[in-house]
């Protein structure tokens, strides 16, 4: 390439969620320089590394630059450089290149849009919120499940021969989803090929919201350029025959960079290369430290904290030993959830016998074989089988579990809770019960279930939220829980999608926080989404005094010390708190037999005598 230093180039810098995009024109619009790169949270590093490379291979030009995307605003105004808005530039290029396009459809990192056009060239603009579906981290994490590069879903998703419903909306259900789909033995390619659909619904009917595709449609945006066969799931969803109707230009993931290369806002701003590469590492410094806030501390001391255990300590359900339950009545509850399986046997007391905690890896009946499994060890440990009189299922898979072994009763599971939470303090509150991606809150008046709220769509906050960021940065659950209780400066990361939340754990780590300030911001995180996104909680006082928290996500310390720092209360966790819904599906068993509702079934002793079988 001739290299000519007294020309002036036109740049454009898109530095989107997770990618940088620069492109250089020159005076006829010519592109003589490009670059695609992720920047993992380094975006003035990655930018940088870019005018390095264009300084390699046209030597130390002139430039007319401009920025834009939706991490590029904080750069443009710490370096005094004109910002564009990423859709006026997307819109722009299109109404210069591409007049007879009617509809854009772009996905970049974090974000999916859909632009329509009138005759007259003016765009309604539709754009995703606070949900990553339909987006390229989605499609990331997705990756990572079936631990493949996402360079080859594309490939995989070439080969299938089906499709499956995988959840669209969330990428932590979505899990759940192919987590299930993996378990039957369904293929990789056929698992790639859903997620390209589910992608391609989402976008279209979250941002569609019922007005018609008209053609021409021009597509856009990283996933969209590199996919071919997720740019085909679209095409058929939207019955695109002709494919005159369907544009794809010449590096299309690098349309907002040339928009935002060929628009001027006010003065512009010119210099060559090596002005911008002398900027100050001042200057940057104050891109990534911009905005950082710090939240209050869960524990000054470890004598604070050690203080603080003991009382939590005193909340024990009463049990018995193994051999004494020999003779004895005995009672089955088994709650079997979204993400984990859950078994408890009591006695005719209900007093605690065994207790039982697995993951489901997608197939919740061999989760509950597992644990019936361990129950029959036990009990030929001690020389005797058990003598179950009556079971109960509770849970999302309570249909399931009740038809493949038999089991006597179902239960509601916001009553299961209930009854367990009875048995700890008679005359409790409020529940609030935080599982692997769900919320559960119950209002108690006058010793009667009165209101019951539950999460939607959105996973943000459950338990599967923080073994999320603890795998990512090589901990044990309870490793990255003990760690948020040291003396540290938690990072306020905000209540994002969980998808979404991985940049902004990447930014804290840029900005000096340690895995214990990360830790213990997600445990600000897990609360502040349950009290003020699930609940819209505006005064605390509506909970009461008498609180009893559930579920597996509760184990951990500094989310428990989070809720209490939050409602200024104490609250109280019972020693079983990740078996209370099984614990109370044991005792509604307990309870129907005493109320003498049916007769005994005479199998229950089954699944412990064999549990290879439902």
């Amino acid at each position: 390439m001739t290299k000519k230093a007294d020309n002036l180039y036109f740049v454009g810098i898109d530095i989107g969620s997770t990618t940088a995009k620069a492109v250089i024109l020159d005076k006829e619009g010519g592109l003589v320089f490009s670059c695609y790169c992720r920047h993992q949270g380094k975006t003035v590093e990655t930018t940088r590394g870019i005018f390095k490379e264009a300084l390699r291979d046209l030597g130390d030009v002139e430039l007319d630059l401009a920025v834009t995307g939706s991490a590029g605003m904080g750069a443009a105004e710490v370096f005094g450089l004109p910002f564009v808005q990423e859709v006026v530039a997307s819109a722009h290029f299109i109404e210069k290149f591409f007049p007879g396009v009617r509809t854009f459809i772009e996905i970049g990192g974090e974000d999916s849009k859909i632009i329509f056009f009138d005759d007259n060239g003016s765009p309604d603009i539709r754009m995703n919120g606070s949900c990553a579906g339909g987006t390229g981290a989605f499609i990331d994490q997705m990756a990572v499940l079936l631990d493949v590069d996402v360079s080859e879903l594309n490939a995989l998703a070439g080969k299938s021969m089906n499709t499956f419903p995988i959840a669209s909306r969330c990428g932590v259900f979505a899990k759940t989803d192919i987590q299930a789909l993996l378990s039957r033995h369904v293929s990789r390619e056929d698992v790639a090929a859903s997620i390209f659909h589910s992608v391609a619904l989402q976008v279209i009917t979250a941002l569609s919201r019922g007005r018609d595709m008209e053609r021409k449609i021009l597509m856009g945006g990283g996933p969209l350029t590199f996919n071919r066969n997720l740019r085909k799931v679209f095409a058929n969803l939207l019955g695109i025959e002709h494919p005159e109707d369907l544009i794809i230009p010449d590096h299309p993931e690098l349309l907002p960079a040339m928009g935002a290369a060929m628009t001027r806002n006010g003065k512009p701003c010119r210099g060559r290369i090596s002005n911008f590469l002398s900027m100050s590492e001042n200057d940057a410094s104050r891109v990534t430290n911009s905005g950082t806030r710090r939240l209050p501390t869960l524990f000054a001391s470890k004598s604070e904290f050690e203080t603080w255990q003991k009382r939590h300590g005193r909340n024990l359900v009463p049990r018995i030993d193994l051999p004494e339950a020999k003779g004895k009545d005995l009672f089955l509850g088994v709650d079997s959830g979204s993400t984990t399986t859950k078994i408890v046997l009591v006695d005719e007391e209900g007093k605690l016998v065994l207790g039982y905690y697995g993951s489901n890896n997608g197939d919740p009946v061999q989760a509950v074989k597992k644990g019936l499994a361990e129950f029959r060890e036990k009990f030929i440990s001690v020389g005797f089988h058990p003598r179950i009189v009556r079971t109960a299922a509770t849970g999302y898979g309570e249909s399931l579990i009740r038809a493949a072994f038999g089991l006597n009763d179902g239960v509601v599971e916001t009553m299961a809770h209930y009854r367990a939470a009875r048995r700890f303090e008679s005359d409790v509150s409020f529940i609030l019960d935080i599982g692997g991606q769900d919320i559960k809150a119950i209002y108690i008046h006058d010793h009667a279930v009165a209101e019951i709220q539950v999460n939607e769509a959105c996973s943000s906050g459950c338990g599967s939220f923080i073994e999320t960021f603890a795998c990512s940065l090589g901990y044990s659950v309870q490793e990255f829980a003990e760690t948020a209780c040291d003396n540290n400066l938690p990072f306020d990361l905000g209540t994002r999608c969980t998808v979404f939340m991985n940049s902004r754990v990447k930014q804290a780590l840029r900005e000096g926080a340690t895995v214990s300030d990360i830790s213990a911001g997600l445990a600000y995180s897990v609360i502040k989404n349950a009290l003020y996104k699930v609940l819209r909680l505006k005064n605390v006082d509506v909970l009461g005094d008498k609180i009893v928290v559930q579920g597996g996500t509760f184990r951990n310390p500094a989310v428990l010390r989070t809720l209490e720092v939050l409602l200024n209360k104490e609250v109280m966790r019972p020693d079983i708190s990740e078996l209370m819904g099984a614990y109370g599906a044991a005792l509604t068993a307990l309870s129907n037999h005493r109320a003498n509702l049916v007769e005994p079934a005479a199998l229950h002793q089954t699944p412990l005598k064999n549990s290879d079988t439902p």
